[in-house]
């Protein structure tokens, strides 16, 4: 291994929000250091039931966003058979006035 260019690996407690406390290693800090979690697993909804995007209206932005864009395809896949359906269909052969 090439020496100098790794980080002090060393021994730190970590205080969790709830005031539990572990020891583990890490570069962060120096030897003895405590480090105070403001988030951790215990309180943060990523990990305690998740967040609830109804809640934060994200999920009605995204719906009022992109409402249209589904029904607009099928507008367009619609209107040429309405199109077709509505035009007057023409008689073959020979018409009156050409007579």
């Amino acid at each position: 291994m090439k020496q100098g260019i790794h980080p002090d690996y060393h021994r730190i407690t970590v205080v969790m929000t709830d005031g539990t406390k572990y020891d583990t290693f890490s570069t962060w800090g120096k030897e003895g250091d405590v480090l105070q979690l403001d988030v951790d697993p215990k309180t943060h909804p990523a990990w305690v039931g998740g967040v609830n995007l109804r809640k934060t209206g994200q999920l009605e932005k995204f719906e009022n966003r992109f409402k249209h864009f589904g029904a607009a395809s099928a507008k367009k896949e619609a209107a040429p058979a309405a199109a077709a359906a509505a035009a007057p269909k023409k008689k073959e052969g020979k018409s009156e006035e050409a007579k």
